[in-house]
């Protein structure tokens, strides 16, 4: 129960990673609040967890903002909501474009911009987002995604370094390819869907696709007490894709 008594919010919880971390801050004792835009999932998944709800679109400043309201100060924030348009990018248009990153990183700074000033002045905070391994080695028919996710790294070092007087960290997590509707549904593409899945897969050391689970343990681990140290970092749980 590292969590115990402690306040958190999952945006993009309704489905997939967001779900599975829910559910993780819940077993750690941790009050979770479920965000997303997907109000009926979101209400699910809070009746599993025994959270709370909440309808949350990441690309408004304002309904972040509220969100925070009606939580309250958080002791931990998880950037989760997320999205791609596959498509290799002389065949994308400016407008997917725009929706990528607003939904990828523009959510991502709304978030954080209204949860920060109650970490700071609670003299406590634990932000973790969600970025991917797409934002540190690109992931070919995912341009504009990998941009915005790397985005999510940079922006996290960044906050990492302002804040760490206030007694907040801020980290990131860089998933590989995790066996959620989001990845799955490359497979609508027919074969070179069916492709791009297996190269993913075959690009990591373990030949297998990840957990959901496996990431929320990351997130828990980030959220709680013993990470106090780590700030500024990116954790990879993507079965050696990453490596470097």
């Amino acid at each position: 129960m590292r969590l115990e008594g402690r306040k958190a919010l999952v945006t993009g919880g309704a489905s997939g990673i967001g779900a599975a971390i829910s559910a993780r801050l819940g077993a750690e004792g941790a009050e979770v609040w479920v965000g997303d835009v997907n109000v009926e999932g979101a209400e699910q998944v809070a009746g599993e967890v025994a959270g709370h709800p909440l309808e949350l679109d990441v690309t408004e400043l304002e309904s972040a903002q509220a969100a925070i309201e009606a939580a309250g100060t958080l002791d931990i924030l998880v950037n989760n909501a997320g999205t791609d348009d596959f498509g290799f990018f002389t065949q994308t248009t400016p407008e997917q474009w725009r929706r990528l990153i607003e939904i990828n990183l523009v959510g991502v700074l709304n978030c954080t911009f209204a949860a920060l000033p109650g970490m700071q002045e609670a003299g406590y905070g634990r932000i973790v987002s969600i970025s991917s391994e797409a934002g540190r080695v690109g992931s070919k028919g995912s341009a504009v995604y990998s941009a915005a996710k790397g985005g999510i790294v940079a922006f996290m070092k960044a906050v990492a370094r302002e804040n760490a007087r206030y007694g907040v960290t801020a980290n990131s997590i860089a998933p590989g390819p995790i066996e959620t509707p989001l990845l799955m549904g490359a497979k609508e593409f027919g074969e070179i869907g069916e492709r791009v899945i297996e190269t993913m897969k075959e690009g990591t050391q373990m030949k297998r696709l990840g957990r959901p689970e496996e990431v929320a343990a990351a997130a828990a681990f980030l959220a709680s007490d013993d990470a106090t140290y780590v700030t500024g970092e990116t954790l990879g749980v993507s079965g050696g894709l990453g490596m470097v």
